[in-house]
């Protein structure tokens, strides 16, 4: 997706060179198919060293019976007892809904999902002030997508602030809405399927509303 954003942006510079290039249409699904299949790939070249280093791979959704079992079980519920000396737990992270805020859940969706659209997100809210959240809106506004970032307090706050800044300017100067100290109250379907969203300003305390195709959390 990344390098789809670039090849946008240089189209869109090509003019500037003297060259006289109409500004081409996307194919979303085109590049998300591209996408998962290399996912797709990746998972299945690791799923081949784990058996090339005869490492036994289970598909399960486990919980601890003792401290040295596991009860895993899989998509068809069935039920496998794995014991261990040691049990090293390392399942990673995944994107978290605010169910705090109004229609979050039903509405939105994370950097999971994004590529698993079947259609373009449209115009876009990025909620979060991550670096999943910047790279997001960075290349949906590659792609010529009307893309808004709602930031609470500050960018990339465990980055250095003075490259933070230097960030969210080049965002800005490149199309992207950047929304500062502001958090969301609720979101709404509209009845021509379009979401709205109501927000707060933390200085100001005034409310505002903004139309999204899609809202997109990356709140941690």
């Amino acid at each position: 997706m990344h390098q789809a954003a670039l090849l946008g942006g240089m189209i869109h510079d090509a003019s500037h060179y003297g060259w006289k290039v109409a500004q081409p249409p996307h194919d979303w699904r085109k590049m998300a198919e591209a996408v998962q299949n290399h996912v797709k790939s990746l998972n299945w070249g690791h799923r081949v060293q784990l058996q090339d280093r005869k490492v036994k791979y289970f598909n399960f959704k486990a919980s601890f019976v003792n401290p040295h079992m596991v009860c895993g079980v899989s998509k068809g519920g069935e039920e496998t007892l794995l014991s261990a000396d040691h049990i090293v737990i390392a399942t990673g992270g995944r994107p978290r809904y605010p169910t705090h805020i109004e229609g979050a859940l039903e509405y939105g969706i994370t950097s999971d999902d994004i590529f698993w659209l079947k259609e373009s997100p449209g115009k876009t809210l990025v909620v979060g002030a991550s670096y999943v959240a910047l790279e997001c809106a960075g290349f949906l506004t590659g792609l010529g997508l009307d893309t808004t970032v709602m930031i609470r307090s500050v960018p990339l706050r465990a980055f250095d602030q003075q490259m933070a800044s230097l960030v969210t300017e080049h965002m800005a100067v490149h199309g992207t809405r950047i929304l500062r100290g502001c958090t969301p109250l609720r979101v709404e379907r509209l009845s021509d399927g379009r979401l709205q969203v109501t927000w707060v300003d933390l200085a100001s305390d005034k409310k505002d509303t903004g139309t999204f195709d899609t809202v997109l959390w990356a709140v941690g």
